[in-house]
C-alpha cells in the first residue's frame, strides 16, 4: 500500500525554525550595528530596540503569510514575505516612537542601521534554511496524491501516481472495507486528485469529502471552458469561465501610465510628426492619415489611426491582403516610416482617446488572414486576447513576432504570446516591453 510520511508536523517543525531564526536574526543584527557603531553600550541598547520591534514584526510576519506553506515551497517568497514584514514593522515602530515623543531615547541612525542589517541577514539566513525545509521535508514540503481510476491521463511532477485498479481502489459506497482501503491511501495527502469515468465521479467526490482531505475530481468540461472556478447559487452549480484580467486598480495604474507617457511622447515627437506629415502631403498630395476599423477591446471595433504608407486608394479597407516586402502599393515616404516604425506613431492619439493602450496585443483587422484563413479560424482563442484594450506595442512585438501572417504558425506565435501577457498583468512588465520596444522599432520583418 503507497502509504506518504506525514508532513504536517515536520511543516510545523520548519515554521518554527523560520521564527526562531528570524528572531535570532534580529537579535544579532541590532547587537551587531550598536556594538560597532556605539561599543559596550551600543549593545545594550541594541537589546532593547530589537525587543521592541520584535512584537511588532512577528504579528505582521504571521499575517502576511511570512511562516506558510507558500514560504516554504519558495525562497524568494519567503525571503519577500519576510522583508516585507521587517520593513512594515520598523516603520510601524517609528511611527508609535514619533507620536510617544520618544525618539530622542534612542539614535535614529542605530535604528537604521539595525534594520538594513537585519534585512541583509535575513536573506541570507532564509537561504542557509532551505537546507532544514529540505531535510525535514524531503524534496515536496506538500503531498500531493494523483489516483488514476479509469479517467483522463494526468501527470503532476512531484505527486504521488496511484493506478486504482493495482491497489484494488474501487470508490464502493455500499462497502465499507473498500472505503477502509482506500482511506489508508488517502492517509497523509494534503490534496487527492482522482481521474475517472464519469459514472464513478459522484461515488468519488463523497468519498473524498469524508476523507478529510483537499479532493478535486477532474471533468473534462473544466478544460473545455477554461473555467477559472466554480460556486454553487440557486440550487445549481456554475464554472466560472471569466474573469476581468484587471480589477480597478490595476486599470487605474495603466491608464495613468498610459497618459503620462503618451502626453510626453507627443510633445516630444511632435516636430517629427509634423515633418512626416508634410512628407507624405508633398509626395503624392494625398491623405496625411489612414484610418482602418480594427477589432479592440471586448471585441469591439474601433478606428485605429497610422501614417498613410500606401498610394491612395490602395491600402485595403479590411485588411485582407498582408503587405509583402517588395509591395508596389507602399509609397517611397511609407516604405521609410514602416521600416522604422514610424507610420504607428498616430496612434499615440488612440492611447490618449482611451481606444488603445501603450501595451496590449496589436489590433487586427478583421479581414485579417494567417494562410489561407480568418484569424479567428485558426484558434478560437483568438477572441480572448481581446480582453485588454489593443496596444501600441505588445509582448509579442518586443519577442520579433510581427510582418505578414503567411501561415497559421505565424498567427499561433502571437496568439500565445497575446495570453501569456493577459495572464496576470503588472506595470513593471508594461515598463519593461516598453523599453524593449526601442530595439526592435527597425526590423527586418517591418515592412
Amino acid at each position: 500500500m503507497p502509504l506518504m510520511a506525514s508532513l504536517q508536523r515536520r511543516r510545523l517543525q520548519c515554521y518554527l525554525g523560520l521564527m526562531v531564526a528570524d528572531m535570532g536574526t534580529l537579535f544579532f543584527s541590532f547587537g551587531l550595528t550598536g556594538y560597532l557603531y556605539l561599543g559596550q553600550h551600543g549593545l545594550d541598547i541594541s537589546l532593547v530596540l530589537a525587543q521592541l520591534l520584535l512584537p511588532v514584526f512577528l504579528t505582521i510576519a504571521l499575517y502576511n503569510g511570512s511562516y506558510s506553506l507558500d514560504t516554504l515551497k519558495s525562497a524568494a517568497t519567503g525571503i519577500s514575505r519576510g522583508l516585507s514584514a521587517l520593513l512594515v514593522s520598523a516603520t510601524v515602530v517609528v511611527f508609535i516612537a514619533f507620536y510617544t515623543k520618544s525618539t530622542g531615547e534612542f539614535s535614529r541612525v542605530h535604528f537604521t542601521l539595525g534594520v538594513l542589517v537585519s534585512g541583509l541577514v535575513m536573506v541570507r539566513v532564509r537561504l542557509q534554511m532551505r537546507a532544514f525545509i529540505r531535510w525535514r521535508c524531503g524534496a515536496s514540503v506538500f503531498n500531493e496524491l494523483v489516483i488514476d481510476d479509469g479517467g483522463p491521463a494526468l501527470f503532476l511532477p512531484g505527486a504521488y501516481h496511484v493506478l486504482a485498479q493495482d491497489f484494488g481502489l474501487k470508490p464502493s459506497l455500499d462497502d465499507p472495507h473498500s472505503l477502509d482501503r482506500i482511506g489508508l491511501v488517502l492517509r497523509h495527502a494534503d490534496r487527492v486528485i482522482v481521474s475517472s469515468p464519469p459514472e464513478r465521479r459522484a461515488d468519488w467526490a463523497i468519498i473524498l469529502k469524508g476523507a478529510a482531505v483537499a479532493g478535486e475530481v477532474i471533468d473534462e468540461a473544466v478544460a473545455q471552458l477554461s473555467a477559472q472556478g466554480a460556486r454553487r447559487a440557486g440550487g445549481q452549480g456554475l464554472l466560472q469561465v471569466s474573469v476581468g484580467p484587471m480589477g480597478i486598480r490595476s486599470r487605474t495604474i495603466k491608464r495613468a501610465f498610459d497618459l503620462g507617457v503618451t502626453g510626453v511622447a507627443v510633445v516630444v515627437l511632435s516636430p517629427l510628426l509634423l515633418a512626416v506629415a508634410c512628407a507624405i502631403k508633398l509626395e503624392d498630395r494625398g491623405p496625411v492619415f489612414f484610418v482602418q476599423r480594427r477589432v479592440g477591446c471586448g471585441n469591439r471595433f474601433f478606428p485605429m489611426i497610422k501614417f498613410r504608407s500606401m498610394s491612395v486608394n490602395q491600402e485595403g479597407i479590411d485588411g485582407h491582403q498582408s503587405v509583402s516586402k517588395e509591395d508596389k502599393r507602399v509609397t517611397r515616404v511609407g516604405r521609410v516610416i514602416r521600416a522604422t516604425s514610424i507610420d504607428e506613431l498616430p496612434q499615440l492619439f488612440n492611447v490618449l482617446k482611451g481606444e488603445m493602450s501603450l501595451v496590449g496585443p496589436r489590433p487586427h483587422a478583421i479581414g485579417s488572414q494567417a494562410g489561407d484563413k480568418l484569424f479567428w479560424e485558426v484558434d478560437a482563442r483568438y477572441w480572448q486576447r481581446h480582453a485588454l484594450k489593443s496596444g501600441l506595442t505588445g509582448l509579442a512585438q518586443v519577442r520579433g513576432l510581427r510582418g505578414a501572417t503567411a501561415c497559421e504558425a505565424d498567427l499561433l506565435s502571437r496568439l500565445h504570446a497575446d495570453l501569456e501577457y493577459l495572464d496576470g498583468w503588472s506595470l513593471w512588465r508594461d515598463v519593461r516591453i516598453v523599453l524593449a520596444t526601442f530595439a526592435v522599432v527597425m526590423h527586418d520583418r517591418a515592412f
